[in-house]
């Protein structure tokens, strides 16, 4: 990092103690909120088995909840209750599950969160339908809260609808590029991209969603957005990068599998904009053989980084990073936001620059 604010928190510590308290309160509103079949006839058993039970394992075995935590820490950066913002909360979680399991099916995943997928346990239809059970909850659990004044209420779906929209539009370009054997997109095209898939609903739509249900006005509420999105860019450069040139044994079978996808990632498009001649053609070949081969893996590696790849990314993730803790500051000074939420922010963009898997 550059040089650091004198309020600098210096690293991930706060907000890992932020989420360890508020982890709980997420547990018990995703136990309290879990979906249950809409008749008592003899076929709730199979409707349970099919369909409520396979996604109710899936969001059990949960992350980080960074989610989902992030939405209570919107409502109070803006002086609101956290609690107000807890329907909101389980909604994004639940939409977390439902990309996590399409996503599985449209990447041909075996292992997530160290387990077999749903689709390879469950099967691919009963693992699509539970995904959109979980786009259905999203909705339900929003319209059942009565804490939320119906007015409020609308705006947080409001924003609810954008941000899957926002996600399905960056999915559409990643799996798109993929499918078309596309190599000429530009850097340009994957920040469209990422900004669309990632910086939305990991960071800048929870923020935003919470403020909104903690009681901000929509001006000021959507001034968390020029925290959340650089700050979900650093999230998924610190992704690509990890997979490449992270820990493997704490990546273990993901370790290089965006290689193995032909995904288009910053480092990718990189190397591929600066590359010529045999070099990227090279590199290209390595991409379309979808190889699992460590040898090959790590060649195509050696390749991605001396087309600058790596460098890139750790600078683009260095330079947001700056960006989203200049701006939750700016936000505290301008009265925004509370000063402690500003420095609770800083910490998550640390958290995410600090991330081993």
């Amino acid at each position: 990092m550059a040089e650091k604010n004198p309020r600098s928190t210096a690293d991930g510590t706060r907000f890992v103690a932020y989420l360890t308290e508020k982890l709980p309160l997420v547990e018990q509103a995703l136990a309290e909120t879990v979906a249950r079949p809409l008749t008592d006839l003899p076929q709730e058993r199979d409707l349970t088995r099919y369909l409520y039970e396979p996604l109710e394992r899936f969001t059990a075995s949960g992350g980080k909840r960074v989610r989902p935590v992030l939405a209570l820490l919107g409502a109070e950066a803006v002086g609101g209750e956290g609690a107000r913002a807890l329907s909101p909360a389980v909604a994004i979680e639940l939409f977390q599950s439902a990309a996590l399991i399409h996503d599985d099916i449209a990447d041909e995943g075996e292992l997530r969160r160290g387990e077999p997928c749903l689709h390879v346990s469950e099967g691919t239809g009963i693992a699509i339908n539970a995904g959109d059970l979980a786009l259905t909850r999203v909705f339900e659990i929003v319209l059942a809260d009565g804490g939320l004044e119906p007015a409020r209420r609308l705006r947080v779906l409001d924003e609810l609808a954008r941000m899957e929209r926002h996600t399905l539009e960056g999915q559409a370009l990643d799996l798109g590029w993929v499918r078309d054997a596309r190599w000429d997109i530009s850097s340009a095209d994957y920040f469209y991209m990422v900004d669309s898939k990632t910086a939305w609903y990991t960071a800048a739509s929870p923020l935003l969603i919470g403020a909104i249900a903690g009681g901000a006005d929509d001006a000021r509420a959507r001034r968390l957005i020029e925290v959340g999105t650089p700050a979900g860019i650093v999230f998924q450069v610190q992704d690509d990068l990890l997979n490449l040139v992270g820990d493997a044994d704490a990546q273990g079978k993901d370790f290089r599998s965006d290689i193995t996808e032909g995904k288009r990632t910053l480092a990718v498009v990189t190397a591929l904009e600066n590359l010529e001649g045999a070099p990227r053609e090279e590199l290209v070949g390595l991409l379309r053989a979808k190889t699992s081969d460590p040898a090959d893996l790590a060649r195509a590696v050696e390749l991605i980084e001396a087309g600058g790849g790596i460098t890139t990314c750790r600078d683009v993730a260095r330079k947001n990073a700056e960006r989203a803790i200049a701006a939750a500051h700016s936000l505290a000074d301008e009265g925004v936001i509370a000063h402690p939420a500003a420095e609770v922010l800083e910490s998550m963009v640390h958290f995410f620059m600090e991330r081993n898997k």
